[in-house]
């Protein structure tokens, strides 16, 4: 259980108040040197390690070592060599690692490999599933995680699902581990304090102490003194350094693991000796470490990014209406809509994106990815993977709304067959004539397979301007398209900007835009075919939309809106500030309400 250091991910929901609320506290001096140096032929050295280990027939050491190597940017070499090895791998724990590093290495779509062994009947890769997600940071949809952590089954598989699930702002998975760091038994205790080697602060250290006090037994000691050390406590950095010349392998190879950890750029020499070491594996985590304390700590938790990724010119007044979507490589897309000239909706406008291999930091120049086909305008995107997971079996849609009149507003669909690098021909989801509203960022997948596009339609915008509101609905993929029976209709300009969630009861929630003064809410027990009858969500709201997202670590819903409702004031309120919320009971009441 060698994880690498924590490090945060846009795809993690939530993440930046869970940076906030847990802060990293460690006590290393702020002037304290981080990195050691390497000579070309020291360095040169470390990759042959670890490609002799990578090729070892030691089955756990040849992933250590593919970890590594993909750390020192050889994840190419990496990728190439174990997609056969996987393809013949019948093994559950070893599927996991195997699996583990493909993803490290740069491919995303082997995510499910893990979430599947998972919720295999057979629980013999469990644990090392649980472990995997947790060092790769993806969790998928967070259900198969909440499960394991909430199932009371075995400690060391709720351990690593806490872990996962703490790491991605999930609070009582956190509280849980610094329980379960003080527990007795010490298989329990010590996966807890590895994993708050990486997720804790300052206020673990105690707890930590308390367990290095404890335990005689140096491999069990081991991890409760190195994660001290990865908290930046001096007593424990000066047992790492001595652990790595412990006459135990496993103490040495843990101390190898944790030394980039807690920077323990003093332990340079005892690092070179383990380099000769008689056991691979600490010859390989050795060669690792030597490698990472020779590049800046990627310790990023404090980091906020504040991007204006399309500045608005003369040119291209506005921009908006746009969408993000993880590739399978790890990279972002960011697309949105550009407007020429005008800021109105009906402005000439098309599709354009940037992308960021580094996590929203910088963004590549601006490309085309959908001109204007209609008379007026292309605009409101969504990416949408029709499957459930990242792979070449799975198309990625690119829904939008093309305008042509103010009764003439289409969406349509185009699928890719490689992760959005090319596209398709359009084909028309909203298949009646009329005008189409279909809000950015909506198109929902449910757990059955079928699509709903959550659609607001008029006659026309201009002679009739209300809305009603209803599902347009596939059931192959994106392929084919068709209207649901039922649809939502409210007072005054209508049913506007609705948006639909599936709840764990399997009803689908459809909320929307009203001019009365608060969010409406309506829902559906047949897949968004019908609604019920609509009435207030209890949620006071301009005549503005709002977005909802279930959080996949806690399961939770979030929701974003203007809760700046003035009466009588023009359409009830500016669209200002942004406020967030949470529900822990699928929408019935709200909590933690906060203005962004």
């Amino acid at each position: 259980m060698m994880p690498q250091r924590f490090h945060p991910s846009p795809r993690a929901c939530c993440l930046v108040a869970f940076a906030l609320l847990v802060p990293w506290s460690g006590m290393v001096r702020a002037d304290a040197p981080r990195t050691i140096s390497l000579d070309e032929a020291l360095r040169n050295r470390c990759v042959d390690i670890l490609r002799a280990g990578f090729s070892s027939n030691e089955f756990w050491p040849s992933m250590h070592a593919a970890e590594a190597l993909t750390q020192a940017g050889y994840g190419r070499e990496v990728l190439a060599a174990l997609k056969p090895k996987l393809e013949k791998e019948e093994d559950l724990q070893r599927r996991c690692g195997l699996a583990r590093e493909m993803v490290r290495a740069g491919d995303r779509a082997y995510v499910r490999v893990l979430l599947e062994t998972l919720t295999n009947k057979n629980p013999h890769g469990h644990i090392h599933a649980c472990e995997s997600l947790f060092k790769v940071n993806e969790i998928g949809d967070g259900a198969a995680l909440r499960a394991a952590f909430e199932e009371n089954g075995a400690p060391s598989k709720t351990n690593m699902a806490a872990a996962s699930l703490a790491r991605n702002g999930n609070l009582p998975a956190l509280a849980a581990l610094r329980k379960m760091v003080r527990d007795e038994k010490g298989e329990v205790s010590m996966i807890a304090a590895w994993a708050l080697a990486r997720l804790g602060d300052a206020s673990d250290v105690p707890a930590l102490r308390d367990g290095a006090a404890r335990y005689s037994d140096p491999s069990v000691r081991a991890f409760f003194e190195h994660a001290l050390a990865a908290l930046g406590d001096p007593a424990g950095m000066t047992a790492l350094i001595r652990n790595l010349s412990h006459q135990q392998a496993a103490v040495r190879i843990y101390a190898a693991e944790f030394a980039p950890d807690a920077r323990a750029v003093d332990a340079r020499d005892a690092l070179v000796r383990l380099l000769d070491d008689d056991n691979l594996d600490a010859r390989i985590r050795g060669a690792q470490a030597l490698l990472r304390l020779s590049k800046p700590a990627a310790d990023d938790r404090h980091e906020v990014i504040v991007r204006e990724v399309y500045p608005a010119t003369p040119r291209n007044p506005r921009y908006s209406e746009g969408t993000v979507i993880d590739r399978r490589d790890g990279s972002l897309t960011y697309l949105t809509t550009e407007f020429f000239e005008e800021e109105s909706d009906f402005a000439k406008a098309r599709l354009i994106a940037r992308d960021s291999s580094d996590e929203g930091r910088t963004w590549s120049e601006a490309r085309v990815v959908q001109e204007n086909t209609g008379k007026l305008n292309v605009m409101s995107a969504s990416y949408r993977r029709i499957g459930d997971h990242i792979g070449d079996d799975v198309p990625l849609g690119l829904f939008f709304l093309q305008k042509n009149s103010f009764s003439d507003l289409a969406a349509f669909v185009r699928l890719s067959d490689d992760d959005g690098g090319t596209f398709g021909e359009p084909r028309k989801v909203t298949t009646t004539p009329g005008y189409h509203v279909v809000n950015n960022d909506r198109i929902v997948r449910l757990s059955s397979g079928r699509l709903l596009c959550p659609t607001a339609s008029t006659a026309d915008v201009h002679k009739t301007n209300h809305f009603r509101s209803c599902c347009f609905l596939s059931d192959d993929g994106g392929k084919t398209w068709r209207k649901g029976k039922g649809d939502v209709d409210y007072g005054k300009r209508g049913a506007m900007e609705p948006e639909t969630l599936e709840l764990k009861d399997g009803r689908v929630l459809m909320h929307f835009r009203t001019q009365l003064g608060h969010i409406g809410v309506s829902y559906s027990s047949d897949g968004g075919e019908t609604w019920s009858e609509p009435a207030s969500w209890g949620v006071r709201a301009p005549e503005a939309p709002a977005t909802l997202r279930r959080i996949p670590s806690t399961g939770d819903l979030l929701l974003i809106w203007n809760d700046s409702f003035t009466e009588k004031a023009g359409h009830g309120g500016k669209r200002n500030p942004l406020t967030a919320a949470i529900s822990q009971d699928e929408g019935k009441t709200w909590i933690h309400k906060r203005n962004i």
